[in-house]
Order: C-alpha cells, then structure tokens, then sequence
C-alpha cells in the first residue's frame, strides 16, 4: 500500500510549472483529460488502501521566498540565491554578501543573507530548493481557542504552533525556518535537473534552522475514504468520464490560440467569486476584452483590423458552441472530483493554518495539494475559491531574483 504522504512542492520549481489538474483539458486536449481522470483515480485508490499504481499526495506550503541553497558543482562552494542561480545568461549565484548586495535588494536580500549565514550549518552536499518559512524576528503569538501559540505568516497562510509544543520550542530557538521541495542534480547549475523527493536525511541538525521535507506517514486514520465517501467519489470520477465522452469530439479541435484567455478567464471567475466557468460567461469576458483592447488603439486602421479578429473568433465560438460548452462542463465535474478529495485530505491535522481578515484570524485549509505519478508528472489540487482567490488580493512582498 502506498503510504499518504504530506509533503512540499511549490510551483515555483526549475524546469517545472505545475498546473491545476482540472486546467489539463485546456493544456493537452484529451490526453490532458484523461491524466486528470487518472490522478483522481490514483488518489481515491490510495486513499481507500487499494492502491495500484503509485500516486504521493504533497502539501504545498506557502513560504516566500524560494531559496536555493547547496553546493555548486562547478566550483565546490557554497551558495544562496533564487531560481536566478540557473539562468544560462546572467546567473545570480552569491558565496558571500556582498554578492547578495549585487545581485538582490530589500526585504529578498535580507533573507537572503539569513540563509547564506544558516543554511551553510547543514552540510548540504547537493542543490536543494525550499520555501524560507520564518526567521526569528518575523514570529509571532496569537490565541486561538484560548491556547497561547507561535506564529509565522511568510506570505498569505498564518502558520501555528501551541506554544510550549516541541515543534514550538524548535521554531522559537531557530533563526530560520526552511521547508525543502526539491532536489537538483548535474554538472552545471544551468542544466541541473529537478526531483520532487529531496532526501534531507543526511542534513546535519542544527538549532539555528527549523527545517523539514514535510514528508510522513499518515497515523491517524482520518485521510481514509469511508465506504460512503468512496461511494461519492467514484461517482463524480465517473460523471467526469461521461462528460469527458461527450466532450470527445471536440476538446482535441480547440483552437489553441484561445486556451490563454480561457485560462484568464476561469481565474476571473474565481476572483469574483464564482464556483464554475461557463460558455456565455467566456463569450462575455473575451468580447469585453478585446473590445477595450481596440478602444485603445489610436488608428481606424488598427481598430478595424482588431475588430476583423474580434468577429472571426466569435464566429468560431458562436459555431463550436456545443463543444466548448462541453468543454466547460468536463472542467467543472473534474473540479468536483477533485474538491472531494480536497476536503477529505484537509482532515489530516499539522502545524494550523489560517488566514488574517478584518475580524483576526480566519481557520482555513492548507494551501493546497499536488498528486505526483509515477512518471513524475505532477499536478496540482487546490480549493481555488479558498485560497487563489485570497492570493490574488494579497500583495506580494517578493520580488522575482
């Protein structure tokens, strides 16, 4: 039996951009539909204890920045930066502050500089990446039930811990909290390739760093599916088939032009607040955009040029209008799948989560879910409404390294 596993894996790795499962409709046609449908397979079958193929289901926590820290391999010392260090042209790698002075600034070159100073403690062989958690002079205290507890809020997620745990204990006398993600391998930075299951076991411990892999057994029963719940999920994983059949003749003819804009459309609807996305909804967003495209445009000439493109493309929505609407149905019934088995993988407890709001702190779900095959490939399974919709509003202190 494939164990239930909690462990981090943020988008922001090289070489990888995850996806939410549902949008691989848009991304690869049928065959992007079909590897939804088998991650929503493989992860019922874990979670009933009837696994066969191997599905690990990881929680994403939301830290900020992304570190990459270890050794680089073309001249055996130790560095700190961000995915900067990678790039092929102008690679921002720092052994020292004043290298992080150069190449970064602000709040990102102050944790930067706890890092360099912290994570050297490790003894760190390879190329690791992580989510930088905390440091000591960003913890905080908060009651929550009337119990006293540490916290930390590295980006939109408040972090806590009953203060006088162990875990709160190791957090308060650390300097730095990390959680790593991913481990990189190869000769050269630029071309080092990316594992999702970093083995951090030989990572010397040391108090002035709280870190973790996140990466455990589930013992306590809760992420089991239930014979009813089993029932449920089943039953939605095969209302995604049927649709996917109906969707058949059309979901591998979409035009690939539109899927950019359909995508930015479902992410509109969730910032406003809308559980599905439909084919009038999409028709209205994209005229409503293209339409203030051609109001900016100075020239009669440009605008009736975009207006030619505006009305061809709604020609073409107008007359596949029972296939995209297929389309959008497939993509809200592999949303309910999916968020059946969101709510049942959120029982499995950890350090609390939650949101700040107007009235204090709002309990709230992990960030979200990644399911990772076999193969490797990885998706990922997040309650958007919850919290995309929050990280769309939240402003980011971070800039890109």
């Amino acid at each position: 039996m494939i164990s239930f596993k909690h462990y981090l894996l943020l988008t922001e790795s090289k070489n990888t951009h995850l996806e939410h499962l549902e949008d691989e409709i848009w991304n690869a046609g049928s065959a992007g539909a079909n590897n939804a449908i088998k991650f929503l397979q493989g992860i019922a079958e874990m979670l009933s204890g009837n696994t066969k193929s191997s599905h690990n289901v990881t929680v994403k926590w939301d830290g900020a920045p992304a570190i990459v820290v270890g050794i680089n391999p073309e001249n055996k010392k130790f560095f700190v930066g961000t995915k900067s260090v990678f790039n092929k042209v102008t690679p921002k790698i720092n052994y020292t502050n004043g290298d992080i002075d150069k190449n970064h600034s602000g709040e990102l070159a102050t944790k930067l500089k706890i890092a360099l100073q912290n994570l050297s403690k490790l003894g760190i062989k390879g190329v690791l990446q992580g989510d930088f958690m905390f440091d000591s002079g960003s913890l905080g205290s908060m009651k929550i039930n009337g119990e006293s507890n540490i916290t930390f809020t590295p980006n939109t997620i408040t972090y806590a811990s009953p203060d006088g745990g162990s875990v709160a204990r190791e957090i308060k006398a650390a300097k730095m909290g990390i959680v790593f993600h991913t481990e990189y391998k190869g000769k050269v930075l630029a071309n080092m390739k990316a594992s999702y299951r970093p083995n951090i076991k030989a990572l010397k411990k040391n108090k002035a760093v709280w870190f973790r892999d996140a990466d455990f057994v589930d013992k306590s029963g809760t992420a089991t599916l239930t014979t009813s719940e089993g029932d449920a999920v089943n039953k939605a994983i095969a209302s995604a088939a049927t649709k996917l059949d109906k969707a058949s003749g059309f979901i591998d003819k979409l035009r690939q032009g539109l899927v950019p804009k359909i995508k930015m459309y479902v992410n509109s609807t969730i910032k406003s607040g809308k559980s599905s996305a439909t084919y009038d909804g999409f028709v209205s967003y994209f005229t409503d955009q293209i339409n203030a495209d051609i109001n900016k445009l100075k020239s009669e000439k440009g605008k009736e040029k975009k207006s030619k493109v505006r009305d061809e493309i709604l020609n073409y929505l107008k007359s596949n209008k029972s296939g995209i609407s297929a389309l959008f149905d497939l993509h809200k019934a592999i949303t309910e799948a999916k968020m059946l088995l969101i709510r049942k993988l959120e029982k499995v407890g950890g350090i609390g989560t939650f949101i700040r709001t107007d009235d204090g702190f709002k309990a709230t779900a992990p960030e979200g879910f990644v399911a990772v095959d076999d193969t490797g490939k990885a998706l990922k399974l997040v309650d958007r409404l919850e919290f995309s919709r929050a990280n769309f509003n939240v402003a980011k202190n971070w800039v890109k390294g």
